[in-house]
């Protein structure tokens, strides 16, 4: 079951995030776990492998503000960075980020199913 503290473990802000979700827990908690669901970070490494940037720029954005707005600044460090490159139209080999961001993408969906 997730827990605060297993957010606060993977690194989290979780103060920032309940501040958030007006301070309530199972608010929080529920929003993380449907974050941890979401399909995008499939989509997203399919379109960066298709060189489909358009398309790769408006599903990074999306999956940042997510994170974001949830404090997983684990995840949502790599994917802020994926998105700016995506933004200035960088020329990049994205798959170090990628790796990264899926690594702890895979980490915040095995909390959610303990």
């Amino acid at each position: 079951m997730l827990t605060i503290d297993k957010l606060k473990e993977f690194g989290a802000n979780t103060d920032e995030g309940l501040m958030r979700c007006m301070n309530n827990a199972a608010f929080y908690l529920k929003f993380v776990n449907a974050a941890a669901s979401d399909k995008k970070m499939e989509l997203l490494e399919q379109q960066l492998s298709d060189k489909d940037y358009d398309a790769a720029f408006e599903t990074a954005h999306a999956l940042k503000g997510m994170f974001a707005n949830l404090s997983l600044d684990p995840i949502t460090k790599p994917v802020s960075e994926i998105t700016d490159l995506l933004r200035s139209k960088t020329a990049a080999d994205y798959s170090v980020l990628m790796e990264e961001a899926k690594n702890r993408f895979s980490e915040l969906r095995m909390l959610t199913s303990e």
